[in-house]
């Protein structure tokens, strides 16, 4: 039976103070919050930031205000299914790529890790990313060092105590290694997926690029493209796989975000890839994203950077 002092606690402090505020080891639950960082935010409408779009890898010179209509889009949709959306402030350091905000930060049910991507032009963010998490509340549990790499985008979990991270030119060894230190002793195994060469260090080609998880038990995946290990790691963890259509894949088709009860958020240009999807029970969401997603190569996992999942 709950006191009269316990009621009127729970009537006088504001809900933050007695709802967890994150956590970690899903990628499948029902989203609460997101952190998310607006073309706006990483200055796409300043031309000295935008004239960099080359060296980025960038498809070509970015279109401001069709990305920022775009990124609204998407932010109508995370609010739509119930995520409470946080944009993070601007900062002079931060690149175009800063929009893709999976990928600096690792949020655990311990607290944040702060990534050191191997794009050596993002490695501002991870730490714009703490202090940003800290005003909201989730603490910072450690931050990779070199000369260890590691980027969000590489890191899956499989379930709340096993996490796979992709080998590849965005993640090295280091960096899975300094992962396996820091969770090992927090009960989570840390296994290693070899990523394929594609086209090159100069190509975005994490982990997730390749897979997405859609439930507890279905994965989105580009199976041509995954190393035989993952495949028969995946099988025997019991997984259904869905595979994308094949003329989907350089818009980004395998890059679909889960938003948890069988609700999905994808790019509407997959229409093959979203019909499969939702022939298997899924109810697809989508937003446009030739501008914000298939310019930069990153989709709408890639743009969001979950904290808290139920």
């Amino acid at each position: 039976m709950v006191s009269s002092f316990e009621k009127l606690l729970s009537d006088t402090l504001p809900s933050t103070a007695t709802e967890p505020r994150f956590n970690g080891h899903s990628m499948v639950g029902a989203l609460k919050r997101v952190l998310v960082c607006s073309p706006r935010t990483a200055c796409w409408h300043q031309p000295e930031r935008a004239a960099r779009w080359r060296e980025l890898g960038f498809v070509h010179s970015p279109d401001f205000a069709m990305a920022q209509a775009q990124h609204d889009a998407l932010c109508r949709e995370l609010e739509a299914c119930g995520a409470e959306v946080e944009d993070i402030p601007p900062a002079m350091d931060l690149s175009l790529d800063a929009v893709y905000a999976h990928d600096a930060s690792l949020p655990t049910d311990f607290g944040l890790i702060l990534m050191r991507p191997g794009k050596t032009n993002r490695v501002p963010e991870g730490r714009h990313h703490g202090s940003f998490c800290q005003i909201l509340g989730v603490p910072m549990l450690a931050k990779i060092t070199p000369p260890a790499t590691t980027e969000a985008g590489d890191i899956v979990w499989l379930d709340a105590k096993t996490l796979l991270i992709g080998h590849g030119y965005r993640t090295n060894a280091q960096g899975i290694q300094q992962m396996r230190a820091l969770l090992a002793p927090k009960g989570v195994e840390v296994l290693s997926a070899p990523l394929p060469h594609g086209q090159g260090p100069s190509t975005c080609l994490h982990l997730m690029s390749l897979l997405s998880l859609l439930d507890e038990k279905t994965v989105l995946l580009d199976l041509p493209w995954l190393a035989v290990e993952t495949v028969e790691l995946l099988k025997a963890r019991g997984y259904r796989f869905i595979e994308i259509d094949s003329s989907e894949r350089d818009t980004l088709a395998c890059n679909v975000l889960s938003l948890g009860e069988k609700r999905l958020l994808a790019l509407e240009e997959n229409a093959k890839t979203n019909e499969k999807l939702r022939a298997a029970g899924f109810d697809v969401r989508t937003f446009p994203g030739s501008a914000l997603c298939v310019n930069g190569g990153g989709g709408p996992t890639c743009l969001t950077r979950p904290l808290l999942r139920e």
